[in-house]
């Protein structure tokens, strides 16, 4: 077997591995809970068959024993029989017990010569972790320091409000992107649907993607809204926290990574997404994700999963156009449709109108004329209304979960939007999908008003939610039938 530790230290081998990374782990996680409840002169400690259970958790079937040992003569562990079957192994020195073992880890280089190499991703749950972190030190800041503010600005807050704030910032024709990502960001909360009758039919959740040449906003809507962009002063309006930046991430790479992501709700932004259709092999994998069903990817190289992605995406997906806006002919590429199916879609082409909004705006903001007065306000009230919808444990007993209210007068009024285009023609280019997006942006749309409806039980879908729905069926089916080219 091949050794890489350095002077053989440890002398981990490559098929220990994923044995130690879920050994330092535990240490870790050992010594903060310690740390935590402050008991002193306590010891890190994790049994057997805990970490035996972590094993088969992550279908990892090395036999940890020979590991053990060996860090037990080293002194490094101090084993305690429990029983029959069990032990606890005690750690005099976690820290360096975790630093060691990870050390070594990271000194196995691994290229990925080829676009199917399996590249480990030692660090994905310490991003997580760091992930959860930022998400609980929001809310921790939210509910000690201004939770009667943002209360107090839910109250007012709608999808009127926040149209309005965009607009203002970005003008007619920019302002609704930014508006459909915001709106997903209030989705990820994955809030329940309830049909009339009381019965769950379906979530707020979705995909995102947006098409067109580079140049047409696409990046700034998914991503410097998002996540903020301090270099153009841009602060974020997303979700703490809750948002996977992928930018530099193959395929293979993600394949793995999403496998840490199993029964966790996040959004990966994908900057360049039809460039992960271009690896060979990917097209099928990626479309079980995007379909959020059981993922297995077996190659030479080894096999990823199986595992359930029950994440979401914000993508670009960067297609050069002849100029033309017809939704149809100018996209060249055979994969398209993968998207077409599994997300909700909206094409930018380079047309003059867009061109001078996108300048204008770009001016504006290198200027310092655009401020983002309310960013913090709703970034503050998105992050409380996500923990109070996923029953975050610092808000669970404060604030009741509330599903959303579908209702029959939604879908007579995006009937009437589909016979108006079926009248036009008797083979209609877009998809009854649409339809059901349409739906997920008005209810996506209603979780803003969860404090405007405090006496209620569920969250309805108003007007405004309802008109706006309307107008992207309408704007959308328009774009595929060629009679524009996007929405304005």
């Amino acid at each position: 077997m091949k050794v890489v530790a350095a002077g053989g230290a440890l002398e981990i081998v490559e098929e220990e591995f994923a044995v130690a990374r879920l050994v330092a782990e535990l240490v870790h996680d050992s010594d903060r809970r310690r740390q935590v409840r402050g008991i002193a002169g306590s010891a890190a400690t994790f049994r057997l068959s805990e970490l035996r259970g972590r094993l088969l958790k992550e279908r990892i079937f090395e036999d940890p024993s020979r590991l053990l040992t060996r860090l037990r003569r080293r002194g490094l562990l101090e084993e305690r029989p429990e029983g029959r079957n069990d032990r606890t192994y005690v750690v005099p020195f976690p820290e360096e017990l975790a630093r060691l073992l990870m050390e070594e880890i990271g000194r196995r280089e691994v290229e990925e010569s080829a676009p199917t190499a399996l590249a480990p991703v030692p660090d994905e749950r310490e991003e997580i972790r760091s992930l959860d972190g930022d998400f609980l030190a929001a809310l921790r800041e939210v509910l000690t320091e201004r939770l009667e503010a943002t209360v107090e600005f839910g109250r007012t807050f709608d999808i009127g409000r926040l149209a309005k704030y965009l607009r203002d910032l970005f003008g007619d024709i920019l302002y609704v992107d930014s508006l459909i990502s915001m709106l997903q960001q209030y989705a990820l909360a994955d809030v329940p649907l309830l049909a009339p009758t009381g019965r769950r039919t379906g979530q707020t959740g979705f995909h995102l993607a947006l098409f067109g040449p580079p140049g047409t906003g696409k990046t700034f809507a998914i991503d410097d809204m998002i996540r903020g962009n301090p270099q153009t002063g841009v602060p974020p309006h997303g979700l703490p926290g809750r948002n996977r930046y992928c930018g530099g991430i193959t395929p293979a790479q993600f394949l793995r990574v999403g496998s840490h992501y199993a029964g966790r709700t996040f959004n990966f932004i994908v900057p360049e997404f039809n460039d992960w259709f271009k690896y060979r092999g990917m097209v099928e994998p990626l479309k079980l994700v995007m379909e959020q069903r059981e993922v297995k990817w077996e190659t030479t190289l080894g096999t990823v999963g199986p595992y359930t992605f029950s994440s979401f995406f914000s993508v670009n997906y960067n297609v050069r156009t002849s100029g033309a806006v017809d939704y149809w002919t100018t996209v060249a590429d055979p994969n398209f449709a993968a998207l077409e199916d599994r997300m909700l879609l909206r094409f930018h082409p380079m047309t003059r109108e867009r061109f001078r909004a996108v300048e204008g705006s770009a001016e504006r903001l290198e200027l310092g004329a655009i401020t983002f007065e309310l960013a913090g306000k709703i970034r503050d009230h998105l992050t409380l209304v996500h923990a109070i919808e996923v029953g975050h444990p610092l808000v669970a007993g404060r604030f009741p979960r509330k599903p959303v209210r579908l209702e029959a007068k939604l879908y007579e009024r995006l009937r009437g939007v589909s016979e108006s285009a079926l009248a036009r023609t008797e083979h209609p280019k877009f998809s009854p999908r649409l339809k059901s997006r349409a739906v997920k942006l008005a209810a996506a749309a209603a979780v803003l008003g969860y404090f405007r409806h405090e006496a209620t039980s569920t969250l309805p879908i108003g007007r405004g939610e309802s008109e706006f729905a309307e107008r992207f069926y309408r704007e959308e089916i328009d774009a595929r039938e060629g009679r524009r080219g996007s929405a304005s």
